[in-house]
């Protein structure tokens, strides 16, 4: 089993899209947009 078996549909097409179809610069802004919603939930709690 698949480590990213345990995470939303969502999360598994964000995966597949990452890995297969976003070029350069779409990786940089997707890092960044996930880095920053993380990075906000952790101070959250």
């Amino acid at each position: 089993m698949d480590k990213i078996d345990k995470f939303p549909k969502s999360i598994k097409k964000a995966v597949r899209y990452i890995k297969q179809d976003a070029n350069k610069e779409q990786l940089e802004e997707i890092r960044n947009i996930i880095n920053k919603a993380i990075d906000r939930r952790v101070r959250a709690n």
